[in-house]
């Protein structure tokens, strides 16, 4: 491991257009769709109901929660299948791959040089256990639908957003000992600014307006990567 003295470091990553070039939520939610038989105008529905809540002003927590209200009484041990064969498809669809190359490698030097690896995410289980296995993530702190006899009840626990992002982080360094202050974090959109405010080396990755304005008020490092997908 990084120290200074027993101190770890740590690396933690967004994943949805930071580490990956997709919204996993939603590119999970029409391939799981699709996969039952379901026609795509099932698909058009439910993310039209998420944006257009997104419009009126909703949240992202709210919205973070509704999304996994579709999954009210699915199998989460049908939904880990599911998204491991999602996870493959995407490999097999597109040969420019999944990650962000620039993002990918500077994880992989870090976590080479001995700093933990923490995933951060709204995002669950079934689209992100094949990521973390990828990149080899000693931890994900993500949103946890409640499972119930082994089926989702529609609930979750915390959307792991905005504020809620910056707390586990916080609270993920005091547990596994890790001095935040030399401690990574990168993310993509204004609302990663409580995990990124929660470490000494913040990185901003992409064009995201609002977060371009923190980065040069904070004198924030830059990494842009060109348009996600």
């Amino acid at each position: 491991m990084a120290t200074t003295g027993t101190a770890r470091t740590a690396v933690f990553c967004d994943v949805d257009e930071t580490l990956i070039r997709v919204k996993s939520m939603f590119r999970f939610l029409e391939f799981h769709l699709r996969s039952r038989g379901e026609p795509e105008s099932t698909y058009r529905r439910l993310a039209g109901e998420l944006q257009a809540a997104a419009l009126r002003g909703a949240p992202r927590s709210e919205v973070n929660r509704r999304y996994y209200g579709f999954y009210r009484g699915e199998s989460a041990r049908r939904l880990a299948e599911s998204g491991r064969r999602w996870y493959l498809a995407e490999w097999r669809d597109d040969p420019d791959g999944l990650f962000v190359p620039q993002v990918e490698e500077e994880l992989r030097r870090l976590h080479k040089e001995g700093q933990l690896l923490v995933l951060v995410s709204g995002s669950f289980f079934a689209c992100l256990e094949p990521v973390a296995e990828d990149v080899g993530a000693d931890h994900v702190l993500a949103t946890r639908p409640v499972i119930r006899r082994g089926e989702l009840t529609g609930e979750v626990l915390v959307p792991m957003i905005g504020a809620a992002k910056g707390r586990a982080v916080r609270v993920a360094g005091a547990v596994a000992g890790v001095d935040l202050t030399r401690s990574s974090a990168y993310g993509d959109h204004i609302s990663d600014v409580p995990m990124l405010q929660a470490v000494g080396r913040p990185v901003v990755v992409g064009d995201d307006v609002e977060l371009a304005v923190h980065a040069r008020r904070n004198g924030w490092a830059r990494l842009l990567t060109g348009a996600p997908r």
